[in-house]
């Protein structure tokens, strides 16, 4: 691993084509070659003097408290700032001297208890511990190791315990993670809401309940938020207190392993939401003041702190932080079995100014300068170097709004190294749209640019909307196309009001338009699949400690009685149909038209000819469509089948087929009846398959 890693060039040696690609980059020729000279000099003293990247990044093996084989216990931790460490808990009676710890170089310390007799591990299983740390007044603090993997709370406490995770016998995975998928269809997942009873869900819960469902909806990825350990339930799990735990609200670590192992064992890749923006500001059971200082992990002084989230932000220069948080990837790789992450808050790391009161408007400028933190970029390139390097099947995915080019290019090109990032436009367009605009000033060519918009070989994740528009104080798409009427007028057995015709016909081709045209990928929170009633609000005063809105209602598809199953059958449909004929993996669509006073919008991808009429009331018989390749059409997909609450204003088995007339732009075209609010995918039937 060690020579593999030695042999990165000391240059970016495809940066010429990254160039060529994109000749606007040209002027920050000298910006990319700095970027992947601080990358390459920070992996080579890696190297020089770690004994390579692959030993660096395993430290959470040595760090924190680790158990020998022979029953002894080897303890390790970085506390520049401390006069003293030590250890203590229940296997020393809580007294806070009698394991003094050893200082090493560099604000290290180490401390070595040797096993009891017959090998009986000094510190047992399920037992509480601290470190404590004397600062340099005196003062003795007890602190959470920043390398706990178990950390739990009591009811009648505030902070976190950490209790030694070390049982007799670990959960063993039985089943391999899936191969590298070319179409990733991702399902963004909550364990704590994953059910319609209002109390924390568990790892158990969405192991039995909620991996079926995502597997009969056609998602073969699950995107795990809040499992990092956060103190603060409605946080959401961005801030974050123990960085290498596994969440103990949900269950125990066995459990999540368990949950993951099923999850392959269905063809389902599960990536991590990993949250190293930033940190809580706890220091009773977080990161913070770890040694007494207001810095160690993190920048001191203002620079250390966010100043909308009131949080830590790490120093990602500092020897240590890159070990710390390089080994944190790992370990949830190598010990839980993840497929990859979602980087949280990358804009917020790529600039010193963290977005804040930023517009980014795409003018390069903006991208390069003094006002980008270069430490930061070279720690995301060095943990994609890291991933690709030890797992190169791993998915990584940047959560950037503000379009830092080549993001998503391979380090060797001056690139940031990821493989995909989310196309955080398209949700704010679809807002702005139904917010602002009657259906009849709808802009299909803004809608179509909005869609089309991404860089050229980026891959990107399309997604109508995410948690964030279904926290409180936002809205849904299904609650802002149909608001109050979703309470009274879902039943099948109350008439269909024109909001609820409405809603139901736009959230099915709003959601089939970003799938097909929007990116390389497709993403959805769980519950908007069926256009959850209500919006996300976690338990906290504001709301009497409430968990009414901190679930998800899965039970209201089951009714036949309520029109969720509708749109929870369309959006099925519509994976499986990308899974059969694979457009997110295939070139860009094709637009043929985008026609505005129409509102009809026709495109080409993967072989397959996707129309949209959104005029809110004009359907249109024998409307010439163009297209590329001659033959014989069948329709594949309809929105307005009765199946997904709507009309059956289409024959299924009709058959179209082309004439040899161009039609923008296209060498031959077809006639197709397509009525109003309406979206259909037809196929070729003449290419073989």
């Amino acid at each position: 691993m060690a020579a593999a890693a030695c042999a990165q060039p000391p240059h970016p040696v495809k940066l010429p084509q990254l160039l060529e690609r994109d000749p606007y980059l040209a002027p920050f020729e000298t910006d990319f070659q700095r970027r992947y000279s601080l990358f390459y000099n920070r992996l080579k003293n890696i190297e020089e003097n770690e004994g390579g990247l692959g030993k660096f990044s395993k430290s959470y093996k040595t760090f924190g408290v680790n158990q020998f084989v022979d029953g002894g216990i080897y303890c390790k931790e970085w506390a520049p700032g401390a006069e003293a460490v030590f250890l203590t808990g229940d296997f020393n009676g809580w007294n806070p001297f009698s394991h003094p710890y050893k200082k090493m170089e560099y604000g290290k310390w180490e401390l070595f208890i040797p096993p009891g007799q017959d090998g009986y591990p000094p510190v047992p299983h399920g037992s509480k511990l601290k470190v404590v740390i004397r600062v340099q007044n005196g003062e003795l603090l007890y602190r959470i190791s920043p390398w706990a993997r178990y950390v739990v709370r009591d009811e009648d406490k505030v902070n976190y315990d950490w209790v030694h995770w070390n049982p007799p016998q670990s959960y063993i995975h039985k089943h391999p993670s899936p191969k590298r998928l070319k179409s990733l269809r991702i399902y963004e997942s909550h364990v704590g809401i994953a059910s319609p009873e209002g109390k924390v869900a568990s790892y158990k819960n969405f192991t039995y309940n909620v991996l079926p469902r995502i597997k009969d909806l056609g998602y073969n990825c699950v995107q795990l938020m809040a499992i990092m350990e956060h103190a603060y339930y409605a946080s959401f799990g961005y801030q974050v207190t123990s960085f290498f735990a596994a969440s103990s609200r949900y269950g125990t670590p066995d459990d999540l392993k368990e949950m993951i192992d099923v999850a392959h064992s269905m063809g389902i890749t599960v990536l991590l939401d990993v949250v190293h923006s930033h940190a809580s500001k706890n220091s009773e059971d977080g990161l913070n003041k770890f040694d007494g200082t207001d810095s160690c992990f993190f920048h001191s002084g203002p620079k250390g702190t966010h100043q909308l989230w009131d949080s830590r932000l790490f120093d990602y220069a500092n020897w240590e932080v890159l070990r710390f948080l390089l080994s944190n990837l790992r370990m949830w790789i190598e010990d839980y079995h993840f497929d990859g992450f979602r980087f949280d808050g990358v804009t917020s790391m790529l600039y010193h100014h963290h977005g804040i009161g930023t517009g980014f408007s795409g003018d390069y400028n903006e991208y390069f300068g003094l006002h980008v933190d270069e430490d930061a970029l070279c720690y995301l390139m060095l943990a994609n170097h890291m991933i690709k390097l030890l797992h190169p099947e791993c998915i990584t995915i940047a959560e950037d709004v503000s379009g830092m080019p080549a993001l998503c290019r391979p380090v060797a090109e001056g690139g940031g190294g990821f493989d995909y990032r989310l196309a955080m436009a398209i949700p704010d367009k679809w807002i702005q749209i139904i917010k602002e605009l009657k259906d009849e000033d709808w802009n299909m060519g803004n809608i179509v640019h909005t869609l089309t918009n991404r860089r050229y070989e980026e891959k990107y994740i399309a997604y109508a909307e995410s948690h964030d528009q279904a926290l409180v104080g936002d809205k849904t798409l299904a609650f802002r196309l149909m608001d109050a009427e979703m309470y009274t007028n879902m039943s099948v057995l109350s008439p269909l009001t024109p909001v609820i015709d409405r809603g139901i016909q736009l959230h099915k081709m709003i959601r089939l338009i970003t799938h097909a045209l929007g990116g390389e990928s497709y993403l959805n929170f769980m519950g908007n699949e069926f256009g959850h009633p209500e919006w996300l609000d976690f338990p906290r005063k504001g709301n009497n400690e409430s968990y009414h809105y901190a679930r998800r209602q899965f039970n209201l598809t089951e009714d036949h009685l309520l029109r969720y199953r509708f749109l929870n059958a369309f959006d099925r449909d519509m994976n499986k149909l990308e899974e059969k004929y694979g457009w997110l993996a295939s070139p860009p669509a094709y637009v043929s038209e985008k026609h505005e006073s129409n509102k009809v919008i026709a495109f080409e991808r993967a072989g397959l000819i996707f129309i949209f009429n959104f005029h809110p009331y004009q359907s249109y018989v024998d409307y010439r469509v163009g297209i590329e390749i001659p033959g014989k059409y069948k329709m594949l997909l309809d929105s307005d089948a009765e199946e997904y609450g709507g009309h059956r204003r289409l024959d299924h088995n009709t058959e179209y087929f082309s004439e040899e007339y161009p039609h923008n732009y296209r060498p031959n075209s077809l006639m197709v009846y397509i009525p109003s609010r309406v979206a259909i995918v037809l196929q070729n039937t003449d290419i073989p398959k």
